[in-house]
């Protein structure tokens, strides 16, 4: 049977697969909603999936969270309530939104010898020399992007199979790529570039696949986003209070990765407080490959200020003695004690000392 042609578009490099500011979700073969676990991922997940079963096309959507391992927010057990974590929560999120079990996707990234093992972010670090910086966020495209692509191939491979894009005697032939939403709960009022950057827009296209991003969730606000929650009943994960299950939304602004490089002041100190082991190891890789957490500010200097009265209180303080965390520990020292693979020749600051373990006597600034 000579195969036939059922669709074929012809789109410029940069084009949506359909016009206007947000997608026609019909026109879509694979709908990818990206979890973080954070509070505008369930908003995000609620209204794609809202989208999803108006247009009559739930059973195209996937979830996805790309879990950081030991340098995520953890579990935490205050009485006898546990707390998920955020790769615990991102889960219950795309449950919660309709979407089965099988359909989200969890990914970590690997080594690639002969027994692969967690490569987590912070060995990373401490292997290149140099941490992610605002324009260099190779953090989010090796252990975000590029997780997602891979956990989606077969996927894309399948369908290609389904929909009859692949080379068989029987095949109906579709003369396009795979189309694919990549749905993201990024909002205008977080930062400059997220207020700039379209709600709609083509991320990538080749002879394989077509792929727009979507950010349903870009013109709320903060604050609709916490009233969305309430409104909804569903759990905001822990960090984002004052301690665990207290609900006043006064710990952390961010959730997913404990220290973010583009954190503000004010979570920075409740992460050294809440996780002061983490924020030792960190500074260890400053001190020894000479590069700074963020460009102006260092985490021995903040291991500093954390040490000093004022400031936010950080509710619950963690541990971190888990095998997760030792296998990490012991990954980052060992990275540490090869060359780096960049040398730093642009450090922002003097090179960073290793954390102090006596008590500063000057007040903590009342604004950390």
């Amino acid at each position: 049977m000579a195969s036939e042609t059922l669709y074929s578009p012809t789109l410029e490099q940069g084009r949506t697969i359909t016009e206007g500011p947000a997608p026609d979700l019909t026109q879509y073969d694979v709908i990818t909603n990206n979890l973080s676990g954070g509070k505008d991922s369930w908003l995000m997940a609620c209204l794609a999936m809202q989208e999803a079963r108006e247009a009559d096309v739930e059973e195209r959507v996937y979830s996805f969270h790309a879990t950081l391992g030991a340098l995520e927010w953890p579990s935490v057990q205050v009485g006898t309530e546990m707390f998920p974590s955020v790769s615990t929560l991102a889960a219950l999120q795309s449950s919660a939104s309709g979407l089965p079990a099988d359909r989200h996707l969890e990914s970590t990234k690997m080594t690639q010898d002969d027994t692969p093992t967690v490569y987590d972010l912070l060995t990373y670090v401490a292997a290149y020399g140099r941490f992610p910086r605002l324009g260099t966020r190779f953090c989010t495209k090796a252990y975000k992007e590029q997780l997602e692509e891979t956990a989606m191939t077969p996927i894309i491979n399948q369908l290609k199979v389904t929909l009859g894009l692949a080379s068989t005697p029987t095949a109906r032939k579709i003369d396009r790529p795979i189309r694919r939403l990549k749905v993201l709960g990024l909002r205008s009022d977080e930062s400059r570039d997220r207020a700039e950057r379209p709600a709609y827009r083509n991320i990538s296209s080749n002879s394989i696949r077509h792929t727009d991003e979507w950010c349903p969730a870009k013109d709320w606000t903060t604050q609709d986003v916490k009233d969305f929650h309430a409104a909804s009943g569903f759990q905001h994960h822990w960090t984002y209070d004052s301690y665990p299950g207290a609900g006043d939304w006064e710990g952390t602004s961010r959730c997913s990765c404990s220290f973010c490089v583009l954190s503000s002041k004010r979570d920075l100190i409740i992460a050294v407080r809440r996780r002061p082991r983490l924020a030792t190891l960190i500074a260890l890789v400053e001190a020894v490959r000479g590069d700074t957490f963020q460009a102006g500010r260092s985490m021995h200097d903040l291991i500093e200020l954390s040490q000093q009265k004022g400031g936010p209180d950080p509710g619950v303080v963690l541990n971190d003695e888990t095998p997760e965390f030792e296998a990490m520990e012991k990954a980052v020292r060992a990275a540490l004690s090869r060359p780096p693979r960049k040398e730093i020749d642009r450090a922002t600051l003097n090179r960073p000392r290793l954390p102090l373990l006596t008590e500063p006597s000057a007040p903590c600034d009342a604004r950390c």
